[in-house]
């Protein structure tokens, strides 16, 4: 596989709810399942399915190793699921790959060309608005906040942490969701349709910061459609605010229709 994309992830703040997994059906590709947290310490615990709203920089971005001028450093905000699937490697071994499956991804309006790109060659979900961001950190306090406009509306997602950052725990639900190299996207216009595509991605292991406090003032229905407006009265299930690394994005393929 060759590298698509390199960039950097940095400050990503994930709010996590707990949903139904019926909730998903309409969005889950052929050929993966949905991949849901189970608590190793909590073993009597039902398995959990996660969504999370993800807000993070997407900074020093290189297609194919040339940088773009005005589309090097950005915010992005997306709405994703986790899923995994079972591959059979040619060696003959068998390797569970996790991946997330993305409900809808926002860039800046500036960034138009992001958004077009990523639909046409994936047909990931993605939609320009007017965004901004603000990062600021101090011996205290790292400030975190993204937002983004649909209509009249503007929403927002804030954290405030301790500045120095921490391994994450093993087994932990910060684990489960920063540890999947995978996305996967269902395509509809490439014949035969109802294909997945899949690209592997690549980065270290993420530290996260201590959150002391965080924000959200936003309208699920308005960004997603009514099926998500009871996510706008419900409390996070876990909160993250992650520092990212440098990341690699591998050029995607389709799974085989046998697999789908």
């Amino acid at each position: 596989m060759s590298v698509f994309l390199t960039a950097e992830w940095r400050k990503l703040m994930m709010v996590q709810y707990a949903i139904d997994p019926g909730i998903l059906a309409p969005y889950l590709p052929h050929g993966v399942e949905l991949d849901l947290f189970r608590d190793s310490a909590n073993p009597a615990e039902p398995a959990r399915c996660f969504v999370s709203l993800v807000g993070f920089l997407f900074d020093r971005v290189r297609v194919k190793g040339i940088a773009f001028p005005l589309h090097t450093r950005f915010p992005e905000v997306n709405l994703r699921f986790y899923v995994k699937r079972t591959e059979t490697l040619p060696s003959g071994q068998i390797e569970l790959r996790r991946g997330v499956v993305f409900v809808n991804e926002f860039v800046p309006t500036r960034n138009l060309a992001v958004a077009v790109i990523a639909k046409q060659l994936y047909e990931e979900p993605y939609r320009a608005l007017p965004m901004r961001r603000n990062i600021s950190s101090t011996a205290e306090s790292l400030d975190v906040s993204y937002g983004w406009r649909t209509g009249r509306r503007w929403h927002t997602m804030f954290a405030a942490a301790d500045p120095t950052p921490h391994p994450i725990a093993p087994a932990s639900v910060e684990e489960f969701i920063t540890e999947h190299y995978w996305g996967y996207t269902r395509r509809t216009t490439r014949k035969p349709a109802g294909r997945t595509s899949a690209y592997q991605v690549e980065h270290p292991r993420w530290q996260v910061y201590p959150i002391h406090d965080w924000k959200l003032d936003l309208d699920y229905a308005r960004m997603y459609g009514p099926q998500w407006e009871f996510l706008t009265d419900t409390w996070a299930d876990n909160v993250l605010l992650a520092e990212g690394s440098a990341v690699k994005i591998y050029t995607g393929s389709d799974l085989p229709l046998s697999a789908a």
